[in-house]
C-alpha cells in the first residue's frame, strides 16, 4: 500500500530529508501540490511526477480504509492486508467531492494519499482523496436528484449534488446543464462514494465511450 520510490543515497541526502522531514511536520507548503503534483481530483488517477529538484524526494502513496484518526495521524488498512500511517500537515490538500478540510475525515472512509516518508514510519500527506471514485457507468435511470447507474453487474445510486454536480458531452466543455443526459448513455462517473449508504455523490459525469475507445 505505502510505495514510496527510493532516492539516492549519500550523506547530502540524509541531510535533505532531514531538512524536509522538519518543514512537512511543520506545515509549511515546500512539501506541497507544486512539489509533488496537482490535487484536484484527476490527480488522483495521474502518473506519478518524476522531481526535477533533487531536494525533492518521490512520492510515496497510500490506499484503503481508514480504521482510526488520532489527531493528524490517520490510521490505514490497506486492501491487501497491509497497514499505513498517514500524517495530515497545515500543507496538506484534502478532496471529498471537492476542496474539504481535515475536519471532513471520518473513520471509514476510503483513502487515497499521496506524500512523503518519514523518518517515524509515516507518510506525511500533500495531498488526500476521500472516498474518490471514478468508474465507467450506464444510466439506467434519471430522477431529479439522482442517477441509477449500472457499473457491470452493479446498480448504484448517484446522487446529484446541487452546484457542484457537471456534466460534459462529446465536443463540448463541462456544463452545469444536465438536460441531454438520456437514459442509455455511457458515461464516465467521478464522484464520492457514500460509506453509509454505498450510494456515490457524483461530481461529473462525462457522456461518451469508455476510456481508449472510439464510437
Amino acid at each position: 500500500m505505502t510505495s514510496p520510490r527510493p532516492a539516492p543515497g549519500g550523506l547530502e541526502d540524509v541531510g535533505r530529508r532531514r531538512f524536509l522531514t522538519t518543514v512537512a511536520l511543520s506545515g509549511a507548503t515546500i512539501v506541497g501540490a507544486t512539489s509533488l503534483g496537482a490535487v484536484d481530483a484527476d490527480a488522483a488517477f495521474a502518473a506519478p511526477l518524476t522531481p526535477l529538484d533533487p531536494a525533492v524526494p518521490r512520492s510515496a502513496f497510500v490506499e484503503g480504509r481508514i480504521l482510526r484518526i488520532d489527531g493528524s495521524v490517520l490510521w490505514v488498512a490497506g486492501s491487501h492486508g497491509d497497514a499505513a500511517r498517514v500524517r495530515l500537515t497545515n500543507a496538506t490538500s484534502v478532496w471529498k467531492a471537492g476542496v474539504a478540510t481535515a475536519e471532513a475525515i471520518e473513520a471509514g472512509d476510503g483513502l487515497y494519499a499521496r506524500g512523503v516518508p518519514m523518518p517515524d514510519g509515516t507518510v506525511a500527506a500533500d495531498a488526500v482523496w476521500v472516498n474518490i471514485v471514478n468508474l465507467y457507468a450506464t444510466v439506467r435511470r434519471i430522477d431529479k436528484d439522482r442517477l441509477h447507474l449500472t457499473h457491470g453487474a452493479h446498480r448504484i445510486v448517484g446522487h446529484l449534488l446541487p452546484v457542484t454536480t457537471s456534466a460534459s458531452y462529446p465536443g463540448t466543455a463541462a456544463t452545469s446543464d444536465l438536460s441531454r443526459l438520456r437514459v442509455g448513455d455511457g458515461a464516465q462517473v467521478l464522484g464520492a462514494w457514500r460509506p453509509a449508504d454505498r450510494a456515490v455523490d457524483v461530481v461529473r459525469v462525462s457522456v461518451g465511450p469508455p476510456p481508449g475507445r472510439r464510437r
